[in-house]
């Protein structure tokens, strides 16, 4: 080989390699780039994606999602779809690729069957971090109005910190929060498994959050599926909209949402040695009310992990903190360990809910540590 042939196989190894690593890195900045999710740029691709819906195509929404296939609602007909190969390609930072409430247009096979080959652009999205993981997005449901955030008193007990979660995940997809508070008449009837202690530590909590949460503008409804109390209030709230149930396994998401609608969802009661819920509902589904509007009940979870959230930003989705923290002295103020805290100071003259404060800093605290796993 001639030294000018060995320069020219050299040169060609050279770019070759160049060219993989270019690829390397822009798939890499492509997974890390979150403008495509910014309103502007969603807007954007719903535009486009009006133009390159094909003719033959058909619009419908997600009902719910199997192993067998996905059922979607159009034209007054349900299908049976699978979803396109070109859209497996897709999966990116998502733990699915689709979810319950999404809107598709899709390619009719027969009477009964069709392919999914686009998912319209969402208006909102309720989500949060893969169980395993933690490093993946789990859609639980999208294109909705609102979430009923479903909590209960003394079977199982008030969780404030998992309604704080289910309260910052709502509000970053662009849905409106309402807390459901059920059982509330067990708060007068408490199961014969609390001790006394238990049953008035229950009521001071329930009394404290109730006052805390509606101070702050959050609607919070109390709730009895026993008594029916807040039936109707509920009712009005779901109105010609499009709600998620979400929360606890064993707080009566499934035995509101029959009494609301009139449907007959499977319930199952609380286990009696643990006072812990089971899971009635094994995946989320969608149902048409008849008043106008859709309703979505979703498995119950024991926890619940926030998506996309960091240390800096936290403060933000506590409005009362991130008012006052303007007054701390150091302007990245964690409000953890650092002096001269104007919003510790705020939560020990009571401007401030400790309940509040405890699941801000609880949440920082899990933050913290899944930032030092990395």
């Amino acid at each position: 080989m001639s030294k000018q042939d060995h320069f020219l196989h050299w040169e060609e190894q050279y770019w070759n390699a160049d060219r993989k690593a270019s690829r390397k890195q822009r798939k890499t900045a492509e997974k890390k780039d979150r403008s495509k999710f910014k309103k502007s740029n969603q807007d954007q691709l719903l535009k486009q994606s009006k133009k390159l819906i094909n003719a033959t195509d058909i619009q419908g929404r997600v009902l719910t999602i199997a192993a067998d296939g996905i059922t979607v609602f159009a034209n007054e007909y349900s299908y049976l779809c699978s979803l396109k190969g070109a859209l497996k390609q897709e999966r990116d930072l998502m733990k699915n690729l689709i979810a319950v409430g999404d809107l598709v247009s899709m390619q009719i096979i027969d009477e009964t069957h069709a392919v999914i080959t686009q998912i319209i652009p969402r208006s909102s999205i309720l989500s949060r971090a893969d169980n395993l993981s933690r490093n993946k997005q789990q859609l639980i449901a999208t294109n909705v109005d609102q979430v009923f955030i479903t909590a209960s008193v003394c079977s199982p007990r008030l969780k404030p910190l998992l309604i704080d979660r289910y309260i910052i995940a709502a509000q970053k997809g662009n849905i409106r929060p309402i807390i459901l508070i059920n059982k509330v008449d067990l708060l007068d009837n408490p199961p014969n498994r609390l001790s006394w202690e238990a049953i008035e530590e229950e009521k001071r909590l329930y009394e404290e959050f109730v006052h805390t949460y509606k101070s702050l503008h959050f609607i919070v409804i109390p709730m009895s599926v026993t008594t029916q109390e807040g039936i109707d209030a509920l009712k009005t709230q779901m109105h010609n909209k499009t709600s998620v149930f979400s929360g606890q396994s064993g707080v009566g998401k499934s035995s509101l949402i029959n009494l609301a609608t009139g449907l007959c969802f499977a319930t199952r009661k609380v286990v009696k040695r643990t006072g812990k819920g089971s899971h009635t509902t094994t995946q989320a589904r969608m149902i048409p009310l008849e008043g106008g509007g859709y309703c979505i009940d979703t498995p119950g979870i024991q926890s619940f992990g926030i998506w996309d959230v960091d240390k800096k930003t936290l403060s933000s989705y506590f409005s009362e903190i991130f008012t006052i923290s303007s007054e701390c002295q150091f302007p990245n103020c964690t409000h953890q360990e650092e002096p001269n805290c104007a919003v510790k100071k705020a939560v020990e003259i009571g401007k401030i809910s400790n309940l509040r404060f405890a699941s801000y800093c609880a949440l920082m605290s899990s933050l913290f540590k899944k930032h030092q796993n990395r």
